[in-house]
């Protein structure tokens, strides 16, 4: 072994490696100082809430993981580096993920099991789900608990998929529409700065002609002037 058991969990052998049994120890997070040579590690029932980058780096045998059951969030991109090749079972069901970034199960070969989690349907999840090869078993009972368009929701992704529904192309065209509001709303901006000003520079103007009518004409001026050199 590369590393002494965890004193939270209970190691046994297996064809000369390891099997490590950290289930129902509330834990907080996954253990950083797991045998060099573990097997198969079972981490369920725990209230892990978020699976880190490289978080198995140093378990280049590792086939076997259970994380099901605890309260995961967040999966970090690089979370299965250094072991993407050699997993071949994970188990993710019953957690609080609603989303995971594409990168996170990149080039995994293992069965997957990501049921009873509260999916967020959208563009992300159907890419993630593309890639994956989900367990037979358990594939029903992942459900989108949201989704981008509100009549999927509680319907099994694969389903809705299978249906046809493509929630990139939705993705597109709900960008599409928000840029055209965002333009119009600038545009209206725009128009309305223009009126704004014109109508300030009229105001001006107008006031300018006022100030000047009431200025004496140079005719009046002269009859003025003439008046007064006839008195004097």
């Amino acid at each position: 072994m590369g590393f002494a058991c965890p004193k939270s969990c209970h190691c046994s052998e297996r064809n000369g490696l390891t099997v490590v049994q950290c289930s129902s120890r509330n834990l907080e997070e996954i253990p950083s100082d797991l045998p060099h040579d573990t097997v198969s590690l079972f981490l369920s029932s725990n209230h892990i809430t978020k699976i880190p980058n490289q978080a198995f780096k140093n378990l280049p045998w590792l086939q076997e993981l259970d994380l099901s059951r605890n309260a995961i969030e967040t999966v970090d991109a690089g979370a299965f580096q250094g072991v993407s090749e050699s997993l071949r079972a994970l188990d993710l069901s019953h957690n609080h993920m609603q989303s995971v970034p594409k990168e996170a199960f990149a080039r995994l070969h293992a069965k997957i099991s990501l049921s009873n989690n509260p999916w967020h349907c959208e563009c992300t999840l159907q890419e993630v789900l593309r890639e994956l090869r989900l367990d037979p078993e358990t594939v029903n009972e992942v459900s989108c608990h949201t989704s981008v368009q509100e009549e999927y929701a509680g319907k099994p992704v694969i389903q809705v998929l299978d249906s046809g529904i493509n929630f990139c192309n939705f993705h597109h065209k709900t960008t599409d529409v928000a840029m055209f509001v965002t333009m119009f709303g600038w545009f209206t901006m725009v128009i309305a700065y223009v009126i704004y000003y014109v109508r300030h520079n009229q105001e001006d103007a107008r006031r300018h002609l006022e100030y000047l009518k009431s200025l004496p004409s140079s005719s009046q001026i002269s009859k003025d002037f003439d008046t007064i050199s006839t008195v004097l």
